[in-house]
């Protein structure tokens, strides 16, 4: 019988996304305090020295993870339009929901997510890249909100609304998921749209 390896071998590319993979675990698990090479090469079955080969320290790991997440989330609400078709309401009601069905509504994600959050006061670069993406949704959200006939003057304020209702309701139901449940959430955040729409 042979001793299996202490680490494994992988192409770049397959490395390179289960080093974020397990970054995001870490991240999950033990918060941003307690994410660090070793946890995350410990993580990923790999030695430290191979994250640092992939990536330019803890840092460069952490932010290519936060963009990361993020493309998923954003992958999530682009199946969820694409289903939703043509219709401008149905491609709205579709962006609003999305993010209280799996994978977005996930604890794990929500665990990845804070501490994400953390280093927004902690990290520049993090919040700009923060900064960077919540831009992008809120301006999808008004493309959406426009093709629904709001007025181009009320579309900001309104996209900023319904992102605090997303994030509210999505923040509690990953909390407390035995509150209330993704269905209700989606009748709550569709009522709030009739008032804001």
């Amino acid at each position: 019988m042979t001793a299996k390896p202490a680490y494994t071998r992988a192409e770049p590319d397959a490395r390179r996304q289960s080093l974020i993979a397990a970054c995001a675990r870490v991240l999950a698990r033990e918060g941003a305090a307690g994410t660090s090479v070793r946890a995350i090469a410990l993580e990923a079955g790999v030695s430290p020295g191979l994250v640092g080969h992939y990536f330019a320290g803890i840092d460069a790991l952490v932010a290519e993870t936060y963009a990361h997440v993020e493309a998923q989330v954003s992958a999530a609400i682009d199946a969820a339009l694409d289903a939703a078709g043509d219709d401008p309401p149905a491609r709205l009601d579709a962006f609003v929901t999305a993010s209280f069905r799996a994978p977005v509504a996930s604890g794990e994600l929500l665990a990845t997510w804070i501490a994400f959050w953390s280093l927004v006061r902690a990290r520049a670069d993090i919040a700009r890249q923060h900064d960077r993406q919540y831009a992008a949704f809120r301006a999808r959200l008004e493309d959406l909100l426009g093709a629904c006939g709001t007025p181009e003057a009320d579309r900001r304020r309104s996209a900023i609304a319904i992102t605090a209702l997303i994030d509210g309701l999505w923040l509690e139901l990953c909390l407390s998921p035995g509150t209330f449940a993704g269905g209700e959430a989606q009748a709550i955040a569709r009522a709030a749209l009739r008032r804001l729409t």
